[in-house]
């Protein structure tokens, strides 16, 4: 991820920074990460 995109996450993979992005919109990526939170609560 990176930050100082407004309103979009960029997202690559570290081991290959010249690799390719992919862009989610920002409402998108939160709605992901809040299912990954969801999932790992006890």
């Amino acid at each position: 991820m990176a930050d100082g995109f407004p309103g979009s996450v960029p997202v690559r993979d570290s081991k290959v920074p010249d690799g390719p992005v992919l862009v989610f919109p920002a409402a998108s990526w939160a709605g992901f990460t809040d299912g990954l939170k969801a999932r790992h609560r006890p």
